[in-house]
Order: C-alpha cells, then sequence, then structure tokens
C-alpha cells in the first residue's frame, strides 16, 4: 500500500470511529439481547443498575441465544445491541461473524449455571427417566429389535418402557435458534443415545452418522416447537397435564407449586445437585460484551460490574434467589477480574 493509500486508510478509519462516538452518544441506554434463560438475571441486574443511579435501566429483549449472537455480530454502532445473552457459549461461527462485521472485541462473562430440566405438571402422573429413555422418545430415527434404524415408533411413554405411564409423548420445548435446545441436544439427546447398546457399534463407525442421528427430533408431534417464551411452556404444562416441558432450572423454582422437575436417572434437579455436578443436564451461561461500545454508550462498565458483584453473583446475591446456581468463588473471583479488565477473547478461546 503506498503513502497515499495509508493515508486514506487512517482518515476512513478515524472517521468512522468518530462517526460511531457521535451516533451513539444519541443513545444512552444500553442495549441487550439474547437467551430467554439468562434474561431474567439480565433483567434484576439492569433494574438494580437502574435503581442505583448509575444510569438508564438497560433494555433487555428475550431473542434466543442463536437470534441474540445475531443481532449482536451484526455489526458495531448505535444500531446494534451492546450485550448479548447466551445459554452456551459463543460457537466458532458465531465469533467468526462478529469479525467479519467488525465485531473485534468480545468479552465473554461466565455468569453462573443452569440446571436444563425437564418438567411437568404435579396434576400429572409422576415419572423418573433415564438419558436412554429421553433419546428414545424424541429422536427421529431409533433402533429395532434388530439394532436397525427406524422411525420412531413410539407414542406413548409405556411403548418405551412397561414401568412408564401410558400416556401419549408430548414435549414442549424450544426451537433450533435457542441455545436450550442446543443445550438440550449435547446434554441429553447425545448422552441418551450414547446409554443405547444397539447403536454402540454406529457410535465407533460412523462419528457422522452418530451426530446426525442425536441431533434430529422427531418432527411428529411428539415434539413440539413452543417458540423462545419459556414461561409460554410453563402455562402450556398447567393446562395439560400430561405434556412435559424443557427449560432453565429457574423457571422450575419460580414455579414450583404448580410444576415438578422431573429426576434423570435417579437424580432430581436441585440447586445442591446442579452446583455439585451431580444432576447431568447442568451447563454454564453466559453474557457477552461489545468492548467498542463500553466508553461510547454510557454505563455498560458500571453495568458489567453489578453483574458480577458478589450482592449479585454470589450464592447469597440477588441472581441466586432467581434461581440461579453460583459458581464457586474461586471462579467467580477471576470472571470478575476479566470482567473489570474488559479482556476479549481470543479465536483459540472459542471452540
Amino acid at each position: 500500500m503506498n503513502i497515499r493509500l495509508m493515508a486514506i486508510s487512517t482518515v476512513a478509519a478515524v472517521a468512522g470511529t468518530v462517526a460511531f462516538a457521535g451516533a451513539a452518544a444519541a443513545r444512552d441506554q444500553i442495549r441487550i439481547v439474547g437467551s430467554s434463560t439468562v434474561y431474567p438475571f439480565t433483567t434484576a441486574v439492569a433494574e438494580q443498575f437502574g435503581k442505583s443511579g448509575s444510569g438508564k435501566t438497560p433494555v433487555v429483549e428475550s431473542t434466543g441465544t442463536g437470534g441474540g449472537m445475531k443481532l449482536f455480530c451484526a455489526g458495531v454502532g448505535e444500531a446494534h445491541p451492546d450485550l448479548t445473552n447466551a445459554s452456551r457459549a459463543m460457537k466458532k461461527s458465531e465469533f467468526e461473524d462478529c469479525q467479519k462485521n467488525g465485531v473485534k472485541d468480545i468479552v465473554e462473562i461466565k455468569v453462573g449455571i443452569d440446571g436444563l430440566t425437564i418438567a411437568q405438571s404435579k396434576a400429572g402422573p409422576a415419572i423418573k427417566l433415564t438419558m436412554e429413555q429421553v433419546f428414545l422418545a424424541l429422536a427421529e430415527q431409533v433402533p429395532d429389535k434388530d439394532g436397525k434404524l427406524v422411525a420412531n415408533p413410539y407414542k406413548t411413554w409405556s411403548d418405551i418402557a412397561s414401568s412408564l405411564p401410558n400416556v401419549k409423548i408430548e414435549v414442549l420445548g424450544p426451537p433450533p435458534t435457542s441455545g436450550t435446545r442446543d443445550s438440550f441436544h449435547e446434554l441429553f439427546l447425545e448422552v441418551g443415545a450414547k446409554k443405547v447398546a444397539t447403536l454402540k457399534d454406529m457410535q465407533k463407525a460412523d462419528a457422522k452418522g452418530f451426530e446426525k442421528l442425536w441431533k434430529s427430533i422427531r418432527k411428529d408431534g411428539a415434539y413440539v416447537e413452543a417458540g423462545e417464551n419459556d414461561n409460554v411452556i410453563v402455562q402450556k404444562l398447567e393446562g395439560n397435564k400430561n405434556a412435559f416441558g424443557v427449560f432453565g432450572y429457574s423457571f422450575l423454582e419460580e414455579n414450583a407449586a404448580k410444576l415438578r422437575g422431573v429426576a434423570i436417572d435417579g437424580v432430581e434437579p436441585t440447586y445442591d445437585n446442579i452446583a455439585s455436578g451431580k444432576y447431568e443436564g447442568s451447563r454454564p451461561l453466559f453474557v457477552y460484551v461489545k468492548k467498542q461500545h463500553v466508553g461510547v454508550v454510557p454505563g455498560i462498565d458500571k453495568f458489567v460490574a453489578e453483574y458480577v458483584s458478589s450482592k449479585a453473583m454470589s450464592k447469597d446475591g440477588y441472581l441466586a434467589r432467581k434461581g440461579l446456581v453460583a459458581l464457586p468463588k474461586s471462579e467467580a473471583d477471576k470472571i470478575a477480574a476479566t470482567a473489570k479488565g474488559m479482556q476479549a477473547l481470543a479465536a483459540v478461546d472459542v471452540k
């Protein structure tokens, strides 16, 4: 590049930065998108931030993890959100999308642990499931008695095991854009598929085929995509005592008077079981910060500081009272230090 082109490039870069600073100054309110699971926790922090006088209460939208990542990674400037909530870690493809669109500095904050639960109305027949039974109930294809893959034939829970109730399989859950859906595949369906004896050979001989198998949910009505709003699933379970719902632990705890969590492989989805890792359906929750907006949109650094404070994130904090399972103190302290220094993710950190 010659000197003249370098000069033009430098001027353009400076002009772009100044233009962003001027445009963003017109927005004096933090905007956050993303996961419906993380939404109630981020909303609680936003309300606390507003009450503290540190700035206007941030606007928090529940768009789903995948939808939030698309909005977050679309670019830098007033029109784009400052933070996004996620019920799984950012994917490599999303990180690359961010980089391509100029979102170069992304700060990852692990805010706590969630237990992905299968829940039912307390008016329905109490049930306990295994990971294998969950896979057999919801996979698009399952092995028959000879080990051959066939379209899922199971209509009732008792078709899978005589010890289960003779009621129609109906599970309400999130759509593919949801981080909860991604977690459900990995924490339940993949684990369940690995426990099916007749699939052992497939795991070794056809890894891609096996992955496609546990990532494919049946489309005949046994699994119902109920949208990104977990409260809608809760309401539908109240009206249908034989249905089951998939959502984060906080929604189960909030509705404990009406719903019960289903024990998986003999372990109940309780706070202590999730915190200890005894409950297999546990997963980390995240908030991602657009570092380029810090210092331009007012209050982002103070909002993040509130989020990682002990009064919010600790076991005795106000987020725990909302159902967030707290991280061990040593881990929380490291995350708080990362957040304070606004340490950006490196490409090698993203899987």
